[in-house]
């Protein structure tokens, strides 16, 4: 393929790249070497589960693996035990080397969701970092300002509000960077909270005479709210493993507005098409419900298959389209003998419905709006409900549960 028609697809969606004109020349450089770029991804499995929004930049690898790319997935079972301070306002909980590992083997397995495995280099920081004596790592932090270091935002506001840092803090850019040294990555990917690491990676290179990195920053997506970053604490995702027809439902739920940028960042439609959702989008006369149910079932197709898509589809329109309950809908049992005169707290009711992760977030979908009891939408969290047998408790648009008294 042409350099001008990788650099359209590898630019697209992007949110900064450091430089097109650098990007340009390695791509030149190795087509006539016959050589691919090594295009490097680093990743601390500080938490096991990956959600949509952490396939945007995955995504982005898979492109240029299509286009004959090396990929490095840098697992940081060194750096996982310090845990990347960015956007944290005070000092992380370290990982122990079993919790970063069996993370580490998680992730692995939810990757191949995107990447193709047979074409991803799957390597530990560990083999490097792991091996360094306290003179090697003299010799690295001297490589590197403490001024430099307390320009990063989070460390910035830390020190100016009189909060501890870590010494230990200061060295996991280094580590990440040093990364980039030990492969002699060509091009480091990274959401664009990764700015101050990713270009810490570019010094290092220079300060050990390699060629320093292109650095290519993604969108931080957000939730199904529109507003937050996408987030298991805020329960405003969509898992990699969601089933097929919750999948579809989330996706269902996302504003208006929300729609080309998802298609753009979470799917492989052509560019041309792109054009045409958003032309449509921009009439007054265009309902967006079925550029919803496009993208939903694109979404469902990739990370199920499309016969999976077609039935979360159908369930989708028997359900909110002619308003009928789901087939499937679980039932939860209440011993009668929990109730105070027949009545329970309406936050430990949704709660006992398994729909919810916790108390804080019942008490917060509640304040949304998001809870409705026997087709009424209740707003306050100080209330006091008979449980009826039978009664049909909804969250959102596409959860629900069915009690039955015992």
């Amino acid at each position: 393929m042409e350099i001008n028609e990788q650099l359209k697809i590898l630019k697209r969606g992007v949110s900064d790249l450091i430089s097109e004109e650098e990007l340009e020349k390695k791509l030149k450089k190795a087509k006539k070497e016959g050589r691919p770029l090594k295009v490097k991804l680093g990743l601390d499995p500080s938490a096991p589960d990956i959600h949509l929004g952490h396939t945007v930049v995955l995504r982005k690898l898979k492109q240029f693996q299509d286009l004959g790319h090396e990929v490095y997935l840098i697992i940081g079972d060194f750096t996982g035990m310090i845990g990347d301070p960015t956007g944290k306002s005070e000092t992380r909980n370290q990982l122990t080397k079993e919790e970063v590992l069996e993370n580490a083997h998680t992730y692995q397995e939810q990757f191949s969701k995107v990447l193709d495995p047979e074409k991803t280099n799957v390597v530990f920081n560990g083999k490097w970092l792991g091996k360094m004596d306290f003179a090697d790592v003299l010799e690295l932090s001297a490589h590197y300002t403490v001024a430099r270091m307390l320009e990063r935002d989070d460390f910035s506001k830390r020190y100016s509000a009189g909060k501890p840092i870590g010494i230990h803090e200061f060295f996991y850019p280094l580590m990440q960077g040093y990364d980039s040294v030990a492969i002699e990555a060509d091009v480091e990917l990274g959401g664009t909270d990764q700015r101050f690491n990713l270009l810490v990676g570019r010094k290092l290179q220079q300060e050990y005479g390699q060629e320093p990195q292109v650095v290519l920053m993604m969108p931080l997506l957000e939730g199904l709210d529109g507003v937050n970053k996408m987030s298991k604490s805020l329960d405003n995702y969509i898992g990699v493993y969601d089933e097929p027809a919750d999948m579809f439902g989330k996706v269902m739920s996302i504003p208006d507005d929300m729609i080309v940028r998802y298609f753009e960042l979470l799917t492989d439609i052509s560019i041309e098409r792109l054009d045409e959702i958003k032309a449509a989008l921009k009439r007054d006369d265009f309902n967006p419900m079925e550029l919803k149910k496009e993208l939903a079932a694109q979404i469902v197709e990739e990370y199920h298959d499309k016969e999976a898509a077609v039935e979360a589809r159908q369930e989708f329109e028997s359900v909110f389209s002619k308003g009928n309950l789901p087939e499937d809908i679980p039932v939860i049992e209440i011993a009668e003998s929990d109730l105070e005169d027949g009545e329970l707290w309406i936050v430990k009711l949704v709660a006992a419905t398994g729909l919810v992760d916790s108390n804080s977030q019942v008490r917060r979908l509640i304040k949304q709006g998001a809870v409705t009891i026997d087709d009424e939408k209740y707003e306050k969290i100080n209330l006091d409900l008979e449980v009826k047998d039978g009664m049909i408790i909804q969250i959102g648009k596409r959860r629900f549960a069915k009690i039955k008294l015992v």
